[in-house]
């Protein structure tokens, strides 16, 4: 059943995935150092769960490449749980070297774009998420895997639900100790974020399926949490400035706005422990250190009501 802020207050994890989602999908690198002070300005205002990177190669991705000197930063942060992407075996062994707390693993339910992306098929994906558990399990990590295009591909059109149901299934046989729910391109719509996360929910088992990655691509992206909440889903992704985006999905165009995202759920009365005042602030490190990039947040733009009381400070 679904958990409602309105009537007594549950927790979300908000993690943010701008370090990794949003800096993966511009051309430039931000500098280290910046990096740095964004993960620290955030952790401050209270977000629990930050995605700090991915360990792919540098040739693939050079905005990835100094991820094992975040993952040892951000470690020195007080109460922030430290998580990275890998697309392989390798790369979970490269993050359990480094010290994550937690891995993911990204398995596309749209066989096109899973050999687009890492170059491997459903089945060849399978035995690469049983290695990846079997490697993160060793090292004490734990594994998540995310299903991508779980609503539709921009290759290959709308994905049928019981292709999700049965890969979700597959995932968790092969090790996967959570699931997520991307919506890589922006296909998903309200009824069909609850029709799927009703159906893997009841193919998996209870507290498996924790996670929305949402794109905000066609405007949709707030309307497709609440769905998510209203089922049962406890962790939603975002981006900072709503940075982010595949660079192997065309189209795929920004998460979204961890500031617009956090002020609905306050003001819907749920609790997530980040003050907004101080997240909205954490913008200008990113438009300092990538003057020109776009930011997008309805919030940061309109200001915050003159009765708002940041999280933290209620």
């Amino acid at each position: 059943m679904g958990l409602s802020g309105e009537t007594g207050v549950t927790f979300i994890t908000i993690s943010e995935v701008g370090p990794r989602d949003g800096l993966q999908s511009i051309d430039r690198v931000m500098p280290l150092e910046a990096k740095k002070a964004w993960i620290k300005a955030e952790a401050e205002a209270g977000v629990p769960e930050i995605e700090v990177g991915s360990f792919v190669p540098p040739s693939l991705l050079p905005q990835m490449a100094d991820t094992a000197e975040l993952v040892a930063f951000a470690r020195t942060l007080p109460g922030l749980n430290v998580v990275a992407l890998v697309p392989n075996a390798k790369g979970a062994a490269r993050a359990v070297e480094a010290g994550v707390h937690g891995l993911s693993i990204p398995f596309s339910m749209s066989e096109t774009h899973s050999i687009k992306n890492v170059r491997k098929t459903h089945a060849e994906m399978l035995v690469e998420i049983a290695e990846v558990a079997t490697v993160a399990k060793a090292g004490g990590v734990h594994c998540a895997v995310g299903l991508s295009t779980a609503f539709g591909c921009t290759m290959e059109g709308a994905v049928h639900e019981d292709r999700v149901v049965r890969l979700a299934v597959a995932a968790v046989e092969a090790g996967a100790e959570e699931l997520s729910l991307s919506d890589t391109t922006g296909y998903a719509d309200p009824a069909k974020v609850r029709r799927l996360v009703r159906a893997v929910t009841a193919a998996v088992g209870p507290g498996l399926l924790t996670t929305l990655h949402l794109h905000n691509t066609r405007g949709l992206g707030l309307a497709n949490a609440l769905a998510g909440l209203d089922e049962g889903i406890t962790t939603l992704d975002a981006s900072l400035g709503g940075l982010g985006g595949c660079p192997f999905a065309p189209g795929a165009s920004g998460n979204i706005v961890t500031e617009d995202l956090v002020f609905m759920l306050a003001a819907m009365g749920y609790e997530t422990g980040i003050n907004l005042d101080r997240l909205m602030a954490v913008r200008g490190i990113i438009a300092n250190a990538l003057p020109g990039e776009p930011l997008y947040g309805f919030t940061p733009d309109a200001g915050l009501p003159l009765d708002y009381r940041s999280g933290s400070d209620t």
